[in-house]
């Protein structure tokens, strides 16, 4: 890796170190999911969230999943706890490199490689998605369709700075992001006003 490519071109006053190249598999846990029986009515409409990769959408949180699972069918499959705003799920399939950052621990499906994040600040490795999703798609394989393995996740390189400046820079684009979603709310309200008003003026 040229050295110059550790040193981004924009920085936050005060931060000068270089960044530090790593893999992926220093800074985050890869866990994938799993299913429970379908047939069995004791396994779902339990209290534990359980996410599918086409819920994820547009949404930088995962607050609720659409369908759940019991106790009984968390114990029968492969799937895992994940913890709660430490875990960015990532889908690894049917469309790779989805992310939500999870708001209350709950597990997945097997559609998902998500990064339990360790030793890094979890809003700046958010801030990474689309990164790790183009990383993801080039490495992906599959003769049905294509998909990225938690092992090959685990080697994708990354540069990282120090805790501080990652928290530093993942708290920007936090406060963005908030600001993004504001103002997006603002649109779809104005936009529902004037269908409303056109719906009742124009006859």
């Amino acid at each position: 890796m040229a050295e110059q490519a550790k040193v981004p071109a924009i920085r936050f006053a005060g931060f000068t170190d270089p960044w530090e190249q790593r893999e992926l598999v220093d800074i985050a846990e890869i866990v994938g999911g799993g299913t429970p029986d379908t047939n069995n009515s004791n396994y779902w409409d339990g209290d534990i969230d359980w996410y599918a990769p086409a819920e994820l959408g547009n949404n930088i949180y995962a607050e609720s999943s659409t369908r759940k699972i019991t106790q009984a069918g968390f114990d029968s499959c492969s799937t895992k706890m994940l913890p709660a705003d430490k875990t960015i799920l990532f889908t690894s399939r049917a469309g790779i490199g989805n992310t939500a950052i999870l708001r209350h621990s709950a597990c997945t499906n097997q559609g998902f490689q998500s990064l339990v994040i360790g030793d890094a600040d979890v809003y700046f490795v958010y801030s990474m998605s689309e990164r790790i999703k183009k990383w993801a798609e080039e490495k992906a394989s599959g003769s049905t369709f294509l998909e990225i393995s938690g092992r090959q996740l685990e080697t994708m390189p990354v540069n990282l700075p120090s805790l501080v400046e990652q928290q530093a820079i993942g708290s920007f684009f936090s406060h963005l992001d908030d600001l993004i979603t504001l103002h997006q709310r603002k649109l779809e309200l104005l936009q529902n006003i004037k269908k409303s008003l056109l719906d009742k003026m124009f006859v």
